[in-house]
């Protein structure tokens, strides 16, 4: 299992609680009211990691180097109580809660200093309670939520305190020290308090690259000693520098990234919080799950939702016995720039030159006489653009246009009226309609498609890979026709691989707005998942005015 196996998981979950709760009795009210909170957990489900250390150890840079960005500021300072957090956004920003309100303020990640630090904020005055960092992460789409608790060992006491407090709310805690000096006395209280509360602890030697090899073993030895046996649970010891770290993924140099240890870091933290939290939170849920459906009335559609719940627990428990093979790389998608993905290229570059016939084309029937004549000739537009062309046009510019149109029509009419045997008036009055051959809009907007499609299939030809990165959502009446224009079958066959993950991306977040909404929750839905409904149409479909 990785996180997006486990994020299926608790879809499953969902689709099995719907349907449960399509089988119960009327009036539905109390059914509703007690599979809510159900949904609700599902919901709220997400890992809490909290970053604890003295300041300038580097966790803000093993923060980074983990979500394989480097936005998140460094070398900040915060004000005494002010906890920053780092979870998902459709895009990047920052958001401020304050003290005793429910006002929260969106800014710019580049403003922060000006609002958690004693120089822009001295004595805290604007009252700031958090601040909560929001990317447009793949590893935080995914349910990772970091928690980076002001430094420890601070001339501020009530920092140390306010980091305390988050014992109850983390998952795991990421202790990080630095060869330089490790292992403070307050980093040591602090773990002794962490062991107490039985939860799991990271400990992380982060800047192994300032270090010989022979001092890094030094040091690793005499960290490992004054750890042992300091705790009830085991700690787990890690090597890494973050800086390395970061840069190695962003050059995407595979032995650079593993020289830097944070790759055996990541592997133990996914473990640990698929197998160990995660693993116990879907089976609480298969659990609860049954207990809503044992008090449902039995029906035969009931048992085969008790049994398929039941075999959904006996996988999860297989699953956490046979362990994992990925760690957090394993959960980012292919290509992880995809919150950013446009709707499909080709209906909007048609819509453009739709518009822009439409407004000459209206123009031209209301005020050009051999315009008139020559729409009333071709019959006039399709039905659908004859609605289309309404659109932009006036009352006016109609009621000058189309007489000419419907003097000509009644004209056919009369004729056939007058002369046309009675089982042949239908396919004389068929003949009226403009085919799509002959329909003008028809015609401007086959010529455009054609256009926009020899030029999207040219730039993936002649560019790829980096062509699909900036590449939009390509809707599915399009994609067949792209597909047959790209004469390289190895471009042809990553762009429908690049689909599929556009395609997944979107039903994955339909079904986190599914959960929020059935769990009144629909306040923590991103702006993608707020927006899914519309965007998966457009893809299946793509434009209504193309």
């Amino acid at each position: 299992m990785d996180l997006r196996a486990y994020e299926q998981s608790k879809f499953s979950i969902a689709g099995l609680l719907r349907s449960a709760l399509a089988l119960a009795p009327e009036p539905k009210t109390d059914w509703h009211e007690r599979v809510q909170p159900l949904f609700a957990r599902l919901a709220e489900d997400r890992f809490n990691l909290v970053v604890v250390g003295r300041f300038n150890r580097g966790k803000t840079s093993l923060m980074n180097a983990i979500l394989g960005t480097d936005r998140l500021p460094t070398g900040i300072i915060p004000l005494t109580s002010v906890v920053t957090t780092i979870g998902y956004g459709s895009s990047e920003h920052a958001v401020l809660r304050y003290r005793d309100s429910m006002i929260e303020k969106d800014i710019a990640i580049e403003e922060l200093p000006r609002h958690i630090t004693q120089l822009g904020n001295p004595g805290n005055i604007q009252r700031i309670a958090t601040a909560e960092i929001r990317l447009p992460a793949e590893i935080l789409r995914r349910g990772f939520y970091f928690v980076d608790t002001p430094g420890l060992g601070s001339v501020i006491a009530e920092n140390t305190l306010t980091t305390e407090a988050f014992l109850p709310e983390a998952d795991a805690f990421i202790l990080v020290t630095s060869y330089e000096s490790p292992l403070s006395e307050e980093e040591m209280r602090f773990f002794r308090s962490a062991s107490s509360s039985g939860r799991r602890i990271f400990v992380v030697l982060n800047k192994h690259d300032t270090v010989s090899s022979e001092q890094r073993e030094i040091v690793w030895g005499f960290v490992r000693e004054q750890l042992s046996d300091r705790g009830s649970v085991a700690p787990l010891l890690f090597s890494v520098s973050s800086t390395d770290g970061l840069n190695a993924k962003l050059s995407q140099d595979e032995d650079r990234l593993a020289a830097s240890g944070l790759p055996a870091f990541e592997r133990e933290l996914a473990d640990f919080l698929l197998r160990e939290k995660s693993t116990a939170f879907l089976l609480g849920m298969c659990d609860r799950t049954a207990e809503f459906m044992h008090d449902l009335p039995g029906t035969r559609e009931l048992a085969v939702l008790e049994q398929q719940i039941g075999n959904l627990a006996k996988q999860f428990g297989a699953d956490n016995r046979a362990g994992l093979a990925k760690g957090l790389s394993g959960a980012v998608a292919m290509f992880p720039d995809l919150h950013q993905i446009e709707t499909c290229e080709i209906c909007a570059e048609v819509a453009d030159r739709l518009w822009d016939f439409l407004c000459g084309y209206q123009y031209a029937i209301s005020a050009d006489g051999g315009e008139q004549r020559r729409f009333a000739e071709s019959g006039g537009l399709c039905p659908f653009h004859a609605w289309q062309l309404q659109s932009v046009a006036s009352a006016y510019g109609t009621c000058a246009g189309y007489p000419p149109l419907l003097d000509r029509l009644a004209a056919e009419l009369s004729a056939l009226a007058s002369d046309t045997a009675a089982d042949e008036i239908w396919t004389h009055v068929h003949k009226l309609l403009p085919s799509e051959e002959e329909c003008p809009l028809c015609i401007a907007r086959n010529a455009a498609e054609a256009r926009a499609i020899e030029a999207v299939a040219k730039r993936l030809e002649d560019v790829t890979p980096n062509a699909l990165k900036g590449l939009s959502a390509i809707c599915l009446p399009h994609l067949a026709t792209l597909v047959s224009s790209i004469r390289d079958g190895g471009v042809a066959r990553a762009l429908l691989q690049r689909q599929v993950e556009v395609l997944q991306r979107l039903s994955e977040d339909m079904r986190r707005y599914a959960i929020k909404h059935d769990g009144r929750r629909r306040y923590l839905a991103s702006k993608e998942e707020a927006t899914v409904a519309e965007r998966g149409l457009l893809l299946l479909a793509g434009r209504r005015q193309v």
